[in-house]
């Protein structure tokens, strides 16, 4: 009876620690900040996924080739979803990364819940907003293209810098609809 209530005791004990870590990461660090309701449920969702599958891959033998099969599979994920933020591409694998830490069997939970507690305090000072308080950025829709959006960068900067009434650093076009005549552009500033 007790051979059985052991290993138990112990997934549920990763999977607190996972729920915790993710919990924090993702909705008390990054969901604050940014208030991405669609990010924060997918990279929570992934995360209790990715816990669920490694506990069983590491019960059991699992070749090196599969796990390179599996990730594999994740890569065509990536490559067919619409393009994401950096900021957001390190939460999300952060969010695995918690994931994987907490499901690995072989490692002490000492060790597991250090490294987890590792990972949140990282993530809290590198995207604290004082960190790098004097750039910002903003996601923008222009409901008309100008003709030198592509050609000429400067002039674009210039244009977006006097329309927003701050200093553009640099911006990043995102989607070109000429059928509809939009605009999707990142734009970093500062004050």
């Amino acid at each position: 009876m007790f051979e059985l209530i052991a290993p138990v005791a112990e997934l549920l004990a990763r999977f607190m620690i996972d729920i915790t870590a993710m919990g924090v990461l993702i909705f008390g660090l990054y969901y604050r900040r940014y208030r991405d309701r669609e990010l924060a449920t997918t990279a929570s969702m992934f995360n209790i996924f990715a816990f669920a599958v490694l506990t069983i891959l590491s019960s059991v033998e699992f070749s090196v080739a599969a796990g390179f099969g599996l990730f594999a599979i994740l890569a065509l994920f990536s490559l067919r979803s619409e393009q994401i933020e950096k900021i957001e591409i390190a939460y999300f694998f952060g969010a695995i990364a918690v994931a994987v830490i907490c499901s690995v069997v072989g490692t002490s939970l000492l060790m597991v819940f250090m490294i987890t507690t590792f990972v949140i305090l990282a993530a809290w000072v590198l995207d604290h907003p004082r960190m790098l308080k004097s750039a910002h950025g903003a996601k923008l829709t222009l409901d008309a293209i100008d003709p030198d959006i592509l050609s000429d960068s400067a002039k674009t900067r210039q244009m977006l810098s006097d329309r927003l009434g701050v200093d553009v650093m640099t911006f990043q076009i995102v989607e070109l609809n000429y059928v509809n005549d939009m605009a999707r552009i990142n734009v970093y500033y500062r004050n």
